[in-house]
């Protein structure tokens, strides 16, 4: 149990470091590569979804955190 959770954490943090990754300041990131219109000031939909799957994989990255913890304790 404890391999698949481990190996399970190395797939997770892969996938969360490449997300933050994609986060960048103004004018970098997704927006700059021409994925947010020039006319809109705010964040474009393709942003906020970047974020709100960018705090899912940290959930799951705390809660294999916490099994990986109960399961070498």
């Amino acid at each position: 149990m404890v391999q698949v959770l481990a190996v399970i954490q190395v797939l997770i943090s892969i996938a969360l470091c490449s997300l933050i990754l994609l986060h960048s300041g103004r004018d970098t990131g997704l927006g700059g590569m021409g994925f947010t219109p020039a006319s809109q000031g705010g964040t474009h939909i393709v942003e906020r979804n970047l974020t709100r799957l960018t705090i899912v994989v940290a959930i799951f990255f705390v809660a294999n955190c916490i099994a990986l913890f109960h399961a070498l304790k």
